[in-house]
């Protein structure tokens, strides 16, 4: 169930139930479970969640990073049997927590849960992907929980009526069962109807500054991409497609990450990169475009702001690099793993979160799978980001579900930030997002298309910008108490 809660495979509904049968494994008063067979049940509710939702990293690994189809299947089965110990740590948690306290422990379960998810977020470099809040980024009334608490908000509310369900059918011969139930659903009808009004409403698509932003999608095989007889052809595509943006009234055009077949500032490509600038003069427009820059031997996917007179206004540095994809972690150790990168080289990451100033605004941008970072993205509306751009290259999936993973996530950001959001994708999902995490825009992924709209820049701020992941930082302490509590009492 917690696989088939998210695209492209899933629904929304299946989310809303999924802990369900795990917490019922967990509490029954029948088969109570030991703490070793509540590990055992979490880390195989882990291997098939993301074995269903992470089955695409196999493809990745063997088509684009050349290792033989049993070797990538190993890495990705070490990765997910990793994930998979948070939700053995949940069930461990629980188990615990039953044994101390009985059924009524059960309430605890949306809190421990954001906890592991929290966990997750950050433990070895973190991989946030299919949170179960971003199962209803579609839900809008739903899901504009983000704006007070964040993803992990939204997730403690879907876990909720999970446990409330669990308790209902573990507590058969209690008399007041039914108030768990009546409590999570008064909560659910409380936000649904608050987040209809809300969206409804949408009074910041009414203000701020409008601009009219053209996403291009390149549409470029991840295999011809640095072909030096594609050079070319790549090349004249964007600019085509860029003149067909700006015809559409465009005022701010995004290409793709590392969509130019060449090194934006390298002196030996400064006949292309020339082009580019006088396309940005002519048509008096700013182009954000992604491009590998070399610094002091240092290789970083950057992206780069031509501002109107063709010069460059800002570069962003990707901070948040991705393993085994653009470095390979433990290199000496993991040496097999080598070819991973060898197409690409072993990028550095940057240091700052670098904002692009453009026509007395502040923009940002994050590149590929930084924007599945909640706490990184809201780095830079605190510093001052009116408008979120994210640039990706998701030809490395295929038609697998992950770029319809991807684009979700991505719109969660809008949500908790109180942003417009644009997204170009080399082959898409390309899009616009409002405050609301209404999708304006949307292209199909493997086509070769432009997408214009109107978006807003936006200076107030939500409950979650200004706090931050709180919620789930209190979620730790309180599962961390519960722990403590329940040893206590158990001894």
């Amino acid at each position: 169930m917690l696989a088939l809660s998210f695209p492209k495979f899933g629904h929304p509904a299946c989310g809303w139930i999924a802990l369900a049968p795990l917490l019922v494994a967990l509490a029954s008063p029948v088969s109570r479970a030991s703490l070793r067979r509540s590990f055992a049940l979490g880390l195989t509710t882990g291997a098939v969640y993301f074995t269903g939702t992470l089955y695409w990293i196999t493809h990745v690994l063997a088509v684009y990073g050349d290792l033989p189809i049993w070797l990538a299947a190993i890495l990705n089965a070490a990765l997910i049997a990793y994930l998979a110990l948070f939700p053995a740590i949940f069930t461990t948690v629980m188990c615990r927590a039953l044994a101390a306290f009985g059924a009524r422990a059960i309430a605890a379960a949306p809190l421990v849960w954001v906890a592991t998810e929290l966990g997750r977020t950050y433990l070895f470099t973190g991989f946030p992907w299919v949170l179960l809040g971003y199962s209803q980024a579609s839900v809008l009334p739903i899901a504009q929980v983000a704006s007070l608490f964040g993803v992990y908000g939204v997730s403690a509310l879907v876990a909720a009526v999970s446990a409330a369900a669990a308790n209902w059918v573990v507590t058969p011969a209690q008399p007041g069962r039914w108030k768990p139930v009546a409590a999570v659903a008064s909560v659910i009808v409380i936000v649904a109807v608050w987040g209809s009004g809300r969206a409804a409403a949408a009074e910041w698509t009414r203000t701020g500054e409008p601009i009219r932003v053209g996403l291009v999608q390149g549409n470029v095989d991840q295999a011809q991409k640095w072909d030096p007889s594609r050079k070319a052809s790549i090349f004249r595509d964007y600019v085509n497609l860029t003149r067909q943006a700006i015809g559409a009234g465009a005022e701010l055009v995004l290409w793709p990450e590392s969509s130019t077949p060449f090194q934006f500032e390298e002196d030996r490509d400064r006949a292309d990169a020339d082009v580019l600038r006088a396309l940005a003069r002519q048509a008096r427009v700013s182009i954000l475009l992604g491009s590998d820059q070399i610094e002091r031997g240092k290789i970083y996917n950057s992206a780069f702001l031509v501002r109107e007179d063709g010069s460059t206004a800002g570069v962003y540095r990707k901070m948040h690099l991705v393993p085994f994809g653009e470095y390979v972690p433990l290199q000496r150790l993991l040496f097999f793993a080598a070819p991973l990168t060898d197409q690409v080289g072993t990028f550095s990451p940057g240091v700052n979160p670098e904002l692009l100033p453009f026509d007395g605004h502040f923009i940002s941008t994050a590149i590929c799978y930084e924007i599945v970072y909640p706490d990184f993205v809201r780095r830079f509306v605190a510093a001052g980001s009116e408008l979120l751009t994210t640039i990706t290259n998701d030809a490395w999936f295929g038609r697998t579900s992950a770029p319809y993973q991807h684009f979700e996530q991505a719109s969660m950001r809008a949500i908790e930030e109180g942003r417009y959001l644009v997204r170009s994708a080399n082959t898409g999902i390309s899009g616009i997002v409002d405050p609301y995490g209404r999708v304006i825009e949307r292209t199909a992924i493997y086509e070769t298309t432009v997408a214009v709209g109107q978006v807003r820049f936006l200076r107030t701020t939500t409950v979650y910008a200004r706090i931050g992941d709180v919620f789930a930082y209190a979620s730790v302490a309180l599962t961390l108490a519960l722990v403590v509590l329940a040893r206590r009492r158990v001894q």
